[in-house]
């Protein structure tokens, strides 16, 4: 049999070895048992050693068949968690997770007698045909005690934490950010995200760090961010943020991918050819697209933070555009500005209309419309489907345009701003100067059509954080079984999708608490 056994009736996947032969395993087939038929009662060679498998992460074809192998060597395996439970085996979560998910089950009473093993103490166990003695090892390691019920627990999760704009530990997000920046430059996400996860934690605590013992029983602090924010303690800065920060490719980097349309690996290219600034692409006898043209000629501008007030005055254009070509359209101002923030790097706009089907055609009507009145200096539209996926990715499927628009009077600007220092260092291309000495400047605007059905959820997709977005669809797909994107929400136990009028009752579906947009600066 190959596949899921070995030739020599091992589990290649935990390595239990399978005591069984071949010809009677097949007939036995490992499935789960039939509803509605009495099975016999399981023999139990060890007394006082109940065993309870978590199916999270682990799958309920693997859990099936490794409660039957378990059963067949004498072990007593419960299908439910009771009190007689005395080992809690767990695959691929941590010890925090497990107890998160054991706090839901129990309310919070929790018994102190249960061990949370790893899936290694069942699979030296089953190989043994005895249980074996629980080892450090076999722990599930858990960051702390959750005996005293007055302390505050948070959330792995960052759509389970509220997270304002202005928090409390700065010093230590800042040089997390830099840290998962410089991993991402190097196409390590895995760092990348591990950084960015312990600098959203951090944004979340009510009180500023000021000795490491305060990190106690805070999640998703790898031992590189607790050796950061410990430097940071000691000495006011981290040496190797500082170095990171000195280094001529990762400011090579930051300068080439600040180009609209350049990514990561374009971006590295480059600085192995010994580009460092924007302007080195022009006399560099590099073929540009022309989206990367666009983010060379208005590099100055796209790199200079769009206030809230731009944002606001871009939003007017749009709406009075919109509604000259569909009356009664609705267009809402996403991302950070929706969160409260009063600077960003580009303007999102959302747009609907109450009765489904209308919105269709809209978008080429609007740019068009953008075009003749000599406000749309570039643009790239996306033709999606407009329709439901089932898998909980990030990216949607609505109409979309990627553009940059002429913004004339800059509402709130003090004479004389001009872009931040870096930027300037960058140098932009000769003879291409900012929105200062001209009377205007180059926005980066997406313009996103969604029909009104799905509008609750592209609205909740749309408003981020990043971190917050991607902590809602894992906990949705990981605690609830479900698949969350901006289009919808799917139920795969019993194939369906979920509609919503409101951000609300999304919540209300995967059974969180309703965090406000402000809140989720994750």
């Amino acid at each position: 049999m190959t596949g899921f056994f070995g030739g020599g009736g091992v589990c290649t996947h935990c390595r239990c070895r399978a005591m069984v032969p071949l010809k009677r395993r097949r007939k036995d087939g490992g499935a789960a048992p039939i509803a509605g038929v009495q099975e016999r009662a399981p023999v139990n060679r060890f007394p006082g050693v109940e065993i309870f498998l978590l199916e999270r992460r682990m799958g309920s074809s693997r859990r099936a068949f490794l409660t039957q192998l378990a059963r067949r060597k004498g072990f007593r395996v419960q299908d439910t968690l009771g009190d007689s439970v005395t080992h809690l085996v767990s695959e691929s979560n941590s010890g925090d997770e497990v107890w998160e998910w054991l706090d839901r089950q129990t309310g919070g009473q929790t018994p102190g007698s249960l061990s949370l093993l790893d899936i290694s103490w069942f699979t030296d166990s089953m190989e043994t045909g005895r249980p074996v003695e629980i080892l450090d090892r076999h722990r599930l390691q858990v960051s702390a005690p959750r005996s005293d019920p007055e302390e505050p627990r948070i959330s792995a999760y960052a759509c389970q934490r509220r997270t304002p704009l202005d928090h409390l530990n700065k010093i230590f997000t800042d040089a997390l950010e830099v840290l998962a920046e410089n991993a991402e430059f190097s196409e390590s996400e895995g760092r990348g995200l591990a950084f960015r996860k312990a600098g959203s934690v951090l944004r979340s605590l009510p009180f500023a760090v000021s000795r490491m013992e305060d990190l106690r029983g805070v999640p998703c602090l790898g031992e590189h961010s607790r050796k950061i924010i410990q430097e940071i303690l000691e000495d006011g800065v981290s040496g190797e943020v500082e170095g990171v920060l000195r280094s001529e490719r990762y400011r090579a980097m930051k300068a080439l991918t600040g180009v609209f349309g350049v990514g990561v690996k374009t971006a590295d290219r480059w600085a192995r050819e010994g580009l460092r600034t924007p302007g080195d692409l022009l006399t560099s006898g590099h073929r540009l697209s022309r989206e990367q043209e666009a983010g060379v000629r208005y590099y100055e501008d796209l790199n200079c933070p769009v206030t809230r007030a731009e944002a606001d005055a871009i939003g007017e254009i749009v709406e009075e555009a919109v509604h000259s070509i569909l009356p009664g359209a609705r267009v809402t101002l996403m991302g950070g500005f929706r969160r409260g923030k009063e600077a960003g790097h580009d303007v999102d706009l959302l747009i609907t209309h109450p009765e489904e089907g209308k919105e269709e055609g809209l978008l080429g009507k609007l740019t068009s419309w953008l075009d003749s009145q000599g406000v749309l200096l570039y643009q790239r539209v996306s033709e999606g489907s407009g329709g439901r996926g089932r898998e909980s990715g990030p990216m949607d499927h609505f109409h979309r345009s990627f553009s940059i628009l002429k913004l004339g009077e800059q509402p709130g600007a003090q004479p004389g701003a001009s872009s931040a220092d870096q930027t300037q260092e960058a140098a932009a291309p000769r003879g291409q100067g900012g929105a200062q000495g001209r009377g205007w400047r180059a926005v980066r605007v997406d313009l996103v059509i969604c029909p009104y059905s799905q509008y609750a959820y592209a609205l909740l997709g749309w408003t981020g954080s990043q971190q917050f977005e991607r902590d809602l669809r894992r906990f949705a797909s990981q605690e609830r079984d479900m698949s969350l994107n901006s289009h919808g929400l799917y139920q795969r136990e019993q194939n369906r999708y979920l509609p919503a009028a409101s951000e609300e009752e999304i919540f209300t579906h995967l059974g969180l608490e309703f965090i406000p947009p402000p809140q989720r600066n994750a």
